[in-house]
């Protein structure tokens, strides 16, 4: 991990029916390259609108957010450049039911990065290898698990050579069994040095892999610490109530 900002959030505003959800709320942040921040707080404490705004998912209604030194939140700017760079994964895994799994990864690298044929799919394959699924490069999404597509949407999101993965809370829609192999691959996504950003509920990933963790609640950022700060001696009650409750 470097101490170089790839990512600067500045007074990030989100709100929703003409103001009277403030979904986020004057959140200030910074994402440095190669490190791993892990997002946790309440359901409806706007960690997954953060998320979302850092790649335009979600248009903020007011503040800055700088990506490799551009203002993405400036009208001027095409965005679509800019969410190539950043890899995202969802909760539910929007692979394309009617293409097989090669054809999933291979779609947009081709479509979008120029690729040739040939070279996205020497790519996805080592990908898939990667991921201990090389023999399902011809299956479709219907023939897989849910654990197994939701390790396609991670590599596949790797073929695009983002410079960061966004996590949604990838594990929250799988059965408990199935969590284990989704956690496997983005620890060793962290270990190989990508920056990423996760929002999860899931604290043994967070205090195990997690460089940071930022404590969400009502639209603010309440605390942020290292993993040990934040687990073993949060400062903040509302930081204290939350943890006694999923710990």
């Amino acid at each position: 991990m470097t101490t170089e900002t790839i990512i600067s959030v500045r007074n990030l505003e989100k709100h929703f029916k003409g103001g009277e959800i403030r979904a986020l709320n004057g959140v200030d942040a910074d994402i440095h390259r190669g490190e791993v921040v892990v997002v946790i707080g309440p359901s409806g404490s706007g960690k997954s609108t953060f998320l979302r705004c850092l790649n335009l998912l979600e248009m903020p209604t007011g503040g800055t957010i700088t990506f490799e030194g551009v203002d993405i939140t400036d009208p001027e700017v095409d965005i679509n450049i800019h969410r190539q760079k950043m890899g995202m994964v969802f909760q539910h895994f929007n692979l394309f039911p009617h293409m097989t799994v090669l054809k999933n990864m291979t779609l947009a690298p081709v479509s979008l990065l120029k690729k040739s044929k040939e070279e996205a799919e020497a790519k996805a394959r080592s990908l898939l290898e990667r991921v201990n699924l090389a023999d399902r490069a011809d299956a479709y999404p219907s023939q897989l698990s849910g654990g197994q597509k939701q390790r396609i949407a991670i590599v596949r999101a790797l073929c695009m050579e983002p410079q960061v993965m966004l996590f949604d809370e990838p594990t929250s829609a799988l059965d408990p069994e199935m969590v284990g192999e989704v956690l496997d691959v983005m620890k060793e996504l962290a270990k190989s040095g990508m920056t990423m950003v996760c929002v999860t509920h899931e604290m043994g990933f967070a205090r195990e892999v997690g460089d940071r963790v930022i404590f969400f609640d009502e639209g603010r950022i309440v605390e942020e610490g290292t993993p040990a700060e934040i687990f073993s001696s949060p400062k903040e009650k509302r930081t204290q109530d939350f943890l006694n409750k999923v710990l």
